[in-house]
């Protein structure tokens, strides 16, 4: 066990000697990058002068890598722990992960970061720290020279995130006001976020969501990415906002409150034909008016016909109203027609009041149906 213990010892020091025959490739160091995440500097670590009479010719075992985080927990051969064990981290703020191993036969502890300078100690922990995360795709990985298995590695599971900058909502190739019963498509553009793979997308009309989109993108970097959602209005659609909301979720180690987005409101202008709100048979007394309900959206040009002749509606009957009327009405969406009968009874009475409550129950079945 002792010439055991100082061949390692000497593997370290010919790994801090750079030796190109060491047979840890793990920790040479990597070339100066500009993203680099340089990790603090480490205590001095002073080792044993090394026994003249240890025998060098042997070198030592081959090292032994796992990065199953699973795996390294329930190992023997490599008892490391991370924690914390997942962490999400905000764009450029601070970062700070310890690494411990416990009180057994091994050699160095250290932490090994992508494009920086292995760590190392030969204490029970190592912390990791940066005082500014910049890094999109760092991969921090601990790990540990034991002197029964080589050498264990733990990876920490690292999400650095960025909420949106801003989110909008538009209709795709199409501006204006839109046609009843045509389907159009609603954009939702979110811009510079990451990583875009976590965003949902919520489409509303008013307060009532319509669906949820997600991203299959997994480029870790901030980006702009667009969800749409499809929409068929309808006439009672005219005038509604619609809207999109952006959250970037993260998980139970995330934020509690997760990062939220809204869009601005996309006003509505639905644009559908004529609509009449008039009974088949109308009974009118002496003096009373003739009237039936004629919409539409933009309004329609509308013409009344009594016997084949263009007339306007009376505002003070006779016996001489009474017959058969058609309405002509020529809108955006095209040209209807309606015709009704109309009665003149003599003298005054409450046929006017009949006659609203008449429409009034036209108007309430005709509106249940149209929703």
């Amino acid at each position: 066990m002792f010439t055991s213990r100082w061949s390692v010892v000497f593997l370290l020091f010919r790994l801090f000697s750079s030796v190109n025959s060491s047979p840890v490739p793990i920790y040479t160091p990597a070339p100066t990058h500009p993203l680099q995440i340089s990790p603090p500097t480490p205590s001095p670590t002073i080792l044993p002068s090394l026994p003249t009479s240890s025998p060098l010719s042997t070198p030592p075992p081959s090292p032994h890598f796992s990065s199953d985080p699973g795996e390294s927990a329930k190992s023997v051969l490599c008892p490391l722990t991370v924690s914390p064990s997942i962490l999400v981290v905000r764009f450029k703020d601070p970062v700070k992960v310890n690494c411990s191993v416990p009180a057994m036969s091994f050699s160095a502890l250290g932490w090994e970061v992508s494009l920086a300078k292995p760590e190392l100690t030969t204490e029970h922990f190592l912390v990791w720290s940066v005082d500014s995360m910049t890094d999109w795709s760092v991969k921090p990985a601990c790990f540990a020279l034991v002197e029964q298995g080589g050498q264990c590695q733990l990876d920490l599971s690292l999400i650095v995130y960025k909420p949106p900058d801003n989110v909008s909502i538009s209709v795709d190739n199409h501006t204006g006001s839109m046609i009843e019963g045509r389907q159009y498509t609603l954009l939702c553009t979110v811009y510079n976020v990451a990583p875009v793979e976590n965003v949902t997308v919520t489409f509303y009309k008013e307060q009532t969501p319509l669906g949820q989109v997600q991203s299959s993108n997994t480029t870790k970097t901030p980006v702009t990415e667009i969800f749409s959602w499809n929409i068929c209005p309808k006439k009672e659609d005219d005038g509604v906002r619609y809207w999109c909301e952006a959250k970037l979720e993260l998980g139970p180690e995330g934020p509690q409150n997760p990062p939220v987005a809204i869009s601005q409101n996309l006003s509505a202008r639905v644009h559908f034909g004529p609509q009449f709100a008039c009974p088949t048979r109308m009974w009118i007394r002496e003096g009373e008016s003739l009237g039936c309900e004629v919409g539409g959206n933009p309004p329609p040009l509308v013409i009344w016909y009594k016997d084949g002749e263009v007339v306007d509606l009376p505002s003070h009957s006779n016996l001489t109203h009474a017959g058969k009327y058609t309405v002509w009405a020529e809108g955006f969406l095209g040209k209807k027609n309606f015709t009704m009968e109309v009665e003149v009874l003599p003298g005054s009475g409450t046929a006017n009041s009949f006659n609203r409550h008449f429409l009034f129950g036209v108007l309430l079945i005709q509106t249940t149906y149209w929703l």
